[in-house]
């Protein structure tokens, strides 16, 4: 239902900092609940932070503990953007990125998206 198209990505050493962008189709976007979630290679895939509409143009940010302190997700609702700032990064950090919508209704669980990104790859090096 909802376009999303991921940049940002690519190879940074330890201790680097990345932003993934995430552009949305839609024309209620600020209503959308909004994460990015990531996979590496025989590993489930996590969420890492979640941008939740809990009311008109007030949200609510989430994070795993694995990047928390480190992940900063943000909407910038006039140009239908997610973005997340990676600071801090660690080789374990090293997956593919992918964002994620839900255009209605509440949120029902972690992994409650409807709509994802192809993903942008991030590798941090040692």
């Amino acid at each position: 239902q909802v376009q999303l198209v991921e940049s940002g990505g690519g190879l940074v050493q330890a201790g680097g900092s990345l932003r993934l962008s995430c552009v949305a189709s839609g024309r209620t976007f600020s209503s959308y609940h909004m994460a990015w979630f990531r996979q590496a290679p025989g590993k489930e895939r996590e969420r890492v932070a979640a941008h939740t509409c809990i009311g008109t143009n007030t949200y609510y940010a989430e994070y795993a503990d694995s990047v928390k302190g480190r992940f900063t997700i943000s909407r910038d609702n006039a140009k239908n953007t997610v973005d997340l700032r990676m600071n801090s990064l660690k080789p374990e950090d090293t997956a593919v990125y992918y964002c994620a919508a839900k255009t209605a209704g509440r949120l029902l669980g972690t992994n409650d998206f409807e709509s994802w990104g192809q993903g942008t790859q991030v590798t941090v090096s040692a």
